[in-house]
């Protein structure tokens, strides 16, 4: 049996144990024992003659406040929806690059966006697959695993990875080997009573851990509130869902992109009828037949498999609904995931469901999930049809996807699984690769294409080019020649940069000199969007999956997104407009006063009013 502690005692067993340089496995994302983490990296930071190295990924934090209007939004929402949650010490240092000389954190995939600035972090960023992380950081070393884990008196004797057996069960063969061979290799659990317990291949006998720290962990889980759907993202999900095959395998990821393919999936089975009027507004024409040889409109009469590295609230929602009901096997597996992260209700719902009813949402290596050698045959019958739906912030008019990092080498996130399901995509009979992607942003009021003749990175190589869709539409690039790649692409981008990227491809001698257009593709315009959504508004709802805001400030997150794509904040001329412009303060109250501008002290606050005001008035 495990040796019961409490945090400190373990962290007193894990430095006698283990030798000087200690080398910490911990999950991605929310499986991480922050409390014992915390304590261990306080502990080592005062003890310069010991080393420690953090292996992991995705460490969360709570965003940052930021100031001004940004932080008069997310304070009391961060204090809200994030209460008591232990963050990481280690991240914060991370941030801020002032990590202690004897300690390091390599990482497979950051929080988007949230280490573009830190150095130590950029520098110390391992470029793995997912499927790969297990056996790299075990090269490495790797003498200790920690996490959290969940527990049930259904199962006394047993313990469950819940939320993160994707790399822990590919590690215990390796680390079983290298015990035999005489190393001492630690293996740390702490039950959190707010993790549900999922039973299957995420359960370990208790007996399996070395230290089991004895007092629960009660603070808040780590939750990813869901955010806004936009009208792009709508559109995109809308796309997706027509090429879903009834009956087949679904793979979609977190975020407001994944979040609009389930909508969509979620009304073409509830009300067909307005979905396909929609489609039809759409005009699907130009994809009618790829749509009915790789997928459908119809609602699911079979049902879908989910096989998906994350198990995210799309999946949960879309089994919810009857969609996600084609069992892989005979015990009735719904969805094979391989780590879980989502909003506080997600965690409930799955706390509340009955064990037997949990097995359907079962818990597995990540080796199982994003890849096909081992068990080939079986994962091939189960995943038939299969559609990889994934999301990429930029693509090259040759198909190459952009996903994880930029043109000057600064890491985004990471590669994780999207290679994996890419290659799945092409390597399964039936299967597709689904790229999302956005056509176009704007911030500080100005509007680029997110479709580049050339980048000076890619995450998917152009010879995997599959298919890929923005609001505009479809491109099925699959065993096209580059002229015919570079033709749909722009078919599917933004009209107001068709034609620089159309001449930058004939000057490159990869389009006809004669290309023209089809006169279909030429009005790809916001507003044509925006007058199909005023026809079918029931089919765009702003939160698809349920939100952590409160109406009020479901509104000003609408404004404040208004106001950051349309002025740098840094234009004082531009600001004084936009703030001359406003609507009196009394059509507001409520959102005023919850950003504590209803009574205004000095010019400060009065241009913050003023610009709140203008944003609210904008983005209604």
């Amino acid at each position: 049996m495990p040796h019961r502690c409490s945090i400190d005692q373990a962290v007193d067993q894990v430095l006698a144990r283990l030798p000087a340089h200690i080398h910490m496995g911990l999950p991605l994302g929310l499986g991480k024992p922050n409390a014992f983490v915390n304590a261990l990296y306080a502990r080592i930071r005062s003890l310069p003659e010991r080393r420690l190295t953090i292996y992991t990924a995705l460490s969360l934090g709570r965003p940052p406040l930021g100031d001004g209007l940004q932080r008069r939004f997310l304070e009391p929402f961060v204090e809200r929806v994030f209460a008591d949650y232990e963050e990481l010490d280690y991240l914060a240092d991370l941030r801020n690059d002032t990590l202690p000389a004897n300690i390091r954190v390599e990482q497979f995939f950051m929080q988007p966006g949230s280490l573009l600035h830190s150095e130590t972090a950029q520098q110390d960023y391992v470029s793995s697959n997912y499927s790969h992380a297990a056996r790299d950081i075990n090269a490495k070393g790797l003498n200790l695993i920690a996490q959290i884990v969940a527990a049930t008196p259904e199962r006394p004797d047993h313990l469950s990875l819940a939320c993160n057996p994707d790399i822990t069960l590919d590690l215990l063969p390796m680390i079983a080997k290298r015990r035999a061979a005489g190393e001492t290799i630690l293996m740390l659990g702490q039950v959190h009573a707010e993790l549900p317990y999922m039973p299957g291949d995420a359960e370990l006998p208790a007996q399996d851990f070395d230290l089991l720290i004895d007092t629960p962990e009660q603070r808040r889980l780590f939750c990813t509130p869901n955010m806004p759907v936009t009208l792009q993202d709508h559109c995109i999900g809308l796309y997706a869902s027509t090429l879903v095959r009834d009956g087949g395998t679904l793979q979609i990821g977190i975020g407001a992109m994944g979040d609009a393919v389930a909508a969509a999936l979620l009304a073409r089975q509830d009300d067909n009828d307005a979905y396909r009027a929609l489609l039809e507004d759409l005009d699907l024409n130009p994809w009618k037949t790829l749509i009915e040889r790789e997928g459908g409109m119809d609602a699911f009469a079979q049902g879908l498999y989910g096989c998906s590295e994350m198990f995210v609230n799309g999946l949960l929602a879309l089994a919810e609904a009857g969609v996600v009901r084609r069992p892989a096997d005979e015990q009735g597996v719904l969805v094979h995931g391989g780590f879980f992260l989502g909003t506080a209700d997600f965690y409930q719902r799955l706390r509340q469901m009955p064990l037997e009813q949990r097995k359907r949402f079962a818990m597995t290596a990540i080796s199982f999930i994003n890849e096909l050698y081992g068990d080939e045959a079986l994962k091939r019958r189960q995943r038939r049809d299969a559609r990889f739906v994934n999301t990429v912030f930029g693509m090259t008019l040759l198909g190459a996807g952009v996903a994880d990092q930029l043109e000057d080498g600064r890491v985004l996130s990471g590669v994780g699984g999207q290679y994996n399901f890419v290659a799945q995509g092409h390597a399964l009979e039936g299967g597709r690769s689904i790229l999302l992607l956005r056509s176009w942003r704007e911030a500080g009021g100005e509007v680029t294409s997110n479709v580049f003749w050339q980048y000076g990175h890619c995450t998917i190589p152009r010879h995997l080019r599959d298919i890929v869709i923005t609001e505009y539409g479809i491109a099925d690039l699959r065993g096209q020649t580059d002229s015919e790649v570079i033709a749909r692409l722009l078919a599917i981008s933004d009209s107001r940069f068709q034609k620089p990227l159309m001449e930058q491809a004939k000057k490159a001698g990869k389009l006809a000199r004669d290309f023209e257009l089809s006169a279909r593709f030429t009005d790809n315009t916001p507003e044509r969007l925006e007058a199909i959504r005023a026809r079918h508004a029931g089919l765009f709802p702003e939160y698809p999956l349920g939100s952590d805001f409160t109406p009020e400030e479901q509104d000003l997150l609408r404004a404040l997104n208004w106001l950051k794509s349309k002025f740098k904040l840094s234009e004082v001329l531009e600001l004084g407009k936009a703030a001359l412009d406003a609507p009196e303060p009394q059509a507001y109250t409520a959102h005023l006063v919850r950003m504590g501008l209803s009574e205004p002290q000095g010019l400060k606050e009065e241009l913050y009013q003023r610009l709140l005001l203008a944003g609210l008035q904008a983005a209604k």
